[in-house]
């Protein structure tokens, strides 16, 4: 009867002991955190580098577009003031 309790104690503690996580699993949990955000950080920062990046050209383009346009517009008004002091240079 001894000996059962003594193998259930025995058997007890080293459940108890082995629940536990002790400072090497740890230590390996922290190391595979480090590997793991040492891998994916250059990727997360490039991608949102180049996302960044694109939305500037984007809105850059958007600016060029519009000038384009206004310029388009100044130019047509140029030459309608143009044609207007022709006519009234050959009437008068």
């Amino acid at each position: 009867m001894e000996e059962k309790e003594e193998l259930l104690g025995s058997f007890e503690e080293y459940e108890r002991k082995s629940s536990l996580l002790g400072l090497k699993d740890l230590i390996f949990a922290l190391l595979f955190l480090a590997i793991a955000l040492g891998l994916f950080f250059p990727k997360i920062y490039v991608a949102n580098e180049i996302y960044y990046t694109s939305r500037k050209i984007n809105k850059l383009l958007d600016h060029y577009e519009i000038l384009k346009e206004e310029n388009r517009l100044l130019k047509q008004k140029l030459e309608e003031e143009k044609f207007k002091n022709q006519v009234l240079d050959m009437i008068f």
